[in-house]
């Protein structure tokens, strides 16, 4: 299991904010940091934290999205080929911020439509920038029994399942899956063991986990569930943002396994 740090930025600032309450008209900031996002990607560097992600969480075309992709570029430029970016990311934008520096894109959105797969999109994109340079983000919410992938910032949900065969699909066109689970995401209350033991039974493509992630011991339960096979990332719980849990024991633990 590697250790994948994040950096999320909402209105130009990184922030730490529980994602299922955007564009709710109520955001819930976890905290808010005085620096930026290349004071961040340069501790990533300095640690050799490669495939981290930023994201970008405004609604593109918006003047709040410029202000946070000027601020994601100074977090690409600082860590040049170590990480990767994602929001409101299409073909046509995709190849910009390879060109910055970032080593994958993140896309959602731009392969759904109506809640179905796009699959047009996917092909363009891949066309466009290299399924080497694609990470797809099925992020989820649990709905009865099946985790459903989520779009537009996690405030739609779609038609499509997490499952194997979904994800057998699906990596034809990208080179590693991003999956936050929405309905812990931010809140520091735990993992969604299910939503684990589900990833834990694919063999392909690497797969990084985040969501509810608060403490070493969260971290060991996810190594456990996903069988040493999945990646994990840790937000609001880190020290780094206000949290308990120090970014040191985290990287140690991750570095030891």
């Amino acid at each position: 299991m590697r250790f994948r740090p994040c950096i999320d930025i909402h209105d130009g600032q990184v922030k730490q904010i529980v994602g299922s309450t955007l564009d709710t008209g109520g955001v819930l900031e976890n905290f808010i940091s005085q620096q930026g996002a290349d004071h961040y990607a340069k501790l990533y560097k300095d640690h050799e934290l490669y495939g981290g992600h930023i994201i970008m969480l405004n609604k593109a075309g918006t003047l709040q999205y410029e202000a946070s992709k000027a601020q994601a570029i100074k977090g690409l430029r600082a860590f040049p080929g170590g990480m990767q970016i994602g929001g409101g990311i299409d073909a046509d934008t995709a190849d910009l911020f390879i060109k910055e520096g970032a080593s994958h894109v993140i896309v959602t959105s731009f392969v759904f439509k109506d809640g179905r797969v796009k699959e047009d999109n996917l092909k363009r994109l891949r066309d466009t920038v290299g399924k080497e340079h694609i990470v797809l983000d099925l992020s989820c919410k649990r709905y009865e029994d099946k985790y459903y992938i989520a779009t537009d910032r996690w405030q739609k949900m779609t038609e499509v399942d997490i499952t194997i065969d979904n994800l057998n699909y699906f990596s034809d066109y990208c080179d590693e899956f991003l999956i936050h689970a929405v309905d812990v995401e931010g809140k520091r209350s735990g993992i969604a063991e299910d939503l684990i033991r589900l990833l834990s039974e694919y063999k392909g493509l690497p797969i990084t986990y985040a969501g509810g992630v608060r403490s070493i011991e969260d971290m060991m339960l996810v190594d456990e569930l996903g069988k040493g096979n999945i990646d994990v990332t840790v937000g609001s719980a880190l020290d780094l943002f206000g949290g308990d849990l120090a970014f040191k024991e985290a990287v140690g633990y991750c570095k030891r396994k």
